[in-house]
């Protein structure tokens, strides 16, 4: 396939109408398609904001169905029926129990964390991705993936009828295993982690011609994570943030929640403003955060060895992106042990009622971690993204959150059982504060 020369020619009956390299700037056509055959940059959607800023408004947007599929006019699809399962239009809680133990006074948490249908932010992009894969003529779907994104393959796959084979690392949760046969696609767990799943499934896409979301139709999947950013905007009442905090794995998530702030700037749906970016990585995969302190502008790969596995990318395909937004909006990367995941996800159920999963885990306990750094602001509108659900990763948690009380059905054997609890406490927090 050549690179397009007469894209600015075609007829535009969409705002998105190429795919453009994000190092060179040559531009594609709209097809299956990832990487530029002339400096090997990464493609992304390219748009007509001249034409949308004359479409589109607040009104129009607020009418439009409760999920992501109100913003359509920003999404790279065509269809007017797209794969809609209720994606979306999650909520935005806003903290006031976990602000306090924090000294922050304007917290807020996005939770994907019940995102439908698989309880996780990979439904938005494989939303996408499926609704131009079968636009593009795809019959068979697949991906390589921590868990999360197989989960929201296979269960929208399965909605959409299209064939489906999914690809793991062997070692996952069992939650995650079985969110994925539940949908009877094709599960292939490869005996190695992340990095050397995608080779293989790089492999794979070349020589059977199935659509991977986030291979051969990466750009059109990524663009799926701008509703994130698109939602907020609009839950916060047509307003920027001030702040967000983002679990990063391969560092689209935070790319595309930016792209997304800056959409909607450009269109003139919320006023300028500079949103500062940080992001969370555990201490076991943490490429992009080396990379950040040491102020490099290039990613060392690592071999991954957390318990935050959903974010366990050695190689990250975007971390160089999200370096640089994270160093030109004043914002920071910074990393977390294993033991400090597990006390983030406890701290977010204990003092807000959400149960996520590592990846959530580990962008509360950066969040805490900048908080005690003294870099967030308590008066600023901060805005932390919890991307996954905690019954997919509950093997992490299990040792840590202790045993029910087993009791004879006589009220004697209740009221014992309640004071050895309420011993148990009093000497907790004794040794707290210790």
């Amino acid at each position: 396939m050549q690179a397009a020369t007469n894209i600015q020619n075609q007829t535009l009956t969409h705002a998105f109408h190429a795919l453009k390299c994000k190092e060179c700037g040559a531009e594609y056509e709209l097809e299956a398609k990832n990487v530029c055959e002339l400096c090997f940059g990464p493609l992304e959607v390219k748009y007509d904001y001249s034409n949308l800023r004359k479409t589109i408004t607040r009104k129009t947007i607020e009418a439009g169905p409760n999920s992501i599929w109100r913003y359509q006019k920003f999404l790279p699809v065509t269809s007017e029926n797209p794969i809609d399962v209720g994606t979306g239009m999650t909520p935005l809680v806003r903290s006031h129990r976990l602000a306090r133990r924090l000294g922050l006074k304007k917290l807020y948490i996005k939770n994907d964390a019940v995102n439908m249908p698989t309880l996780s932010f990979k439904d938005r992009v494989v939303s996408v991705a499926l609704t131009r894969a079968k636009e593009l003529g795809f019959t068979t779907v697949s991906c390589a993936s921590t868990g999360n994104l197989a989960n929201s393959t296979a269960a929208i796959a399965a909605h959409a009828g299209l064939d489906c084979c999914v690809f793991i690392p062997a070692d996952l949760e069992a939650g995650k295993i079985l969110g994925s046969l539940i949908y009877s696609p094709t599960l292939m767990a490869v005996k190695g982690n992340y990095d050397q799943v995608n080779r293989l499934c790089s492999e794979v896409a070349n020589t059977h011609g199935w659509g991977f979301v986030n291979i051969n139709l990466r750009p059109y999947y990524s663009e799926g994570s701008k509703t994130l950013g698109f939602e907020v905007a609009e839950q916060l009442g047509w307003e920027l943030p001030d702040h967000i905090v983002a679990p990063l794995a391969s560092g689209s998530l935070f790319s595309k929640i930016y792209k997304g702030f800056n959409e909607f700037v450009e269109v003139g749906l919320v006023e300028a403003k500079n949103v500062r970016f940080s992001g969370a990585q555990a201490e076991g995969c943490s490429p992009i955060a080396k990379a950040f302190k040491e102020g490099r502008d290039f990613i060392q790969p690592e071999k991954p060895n957390t318990i935050a596995k959903s974010i366990a990318i050695g190689n990250p395909a975007d971390g160089i992106y999200a370096v640089e937004i994270a160093n030109k909006t004043n914002g920071n990367i910074e990393s977390v042990t294993d033991a400090e995941i597990i006390e983030g996800m406890k701290l977010l159920a204990e003092t807000e009622g959400i149960f996520t999963e590592t990846a959530g885990g580990t962008t509360i306990a950066v969040l805490k971690k900048l908080v005690e750094a003294g870099k967030i602001d308590p008066e600023e509108t901060t805005v932390a993204y919890i991307t996954g659900n905690g019954l997919k990763t509950q093997e992490a948690i299990q040792a840590y959150v202790g045993e029910p009380l087993t009791i004879d059905a006589k009220l004697d054997s209740f009221e014992s059982a309640l004071e050895r609890s309420r011993t148990l406490e009093r000497l907790e927090w004794q040794q707290v504060l210790v």
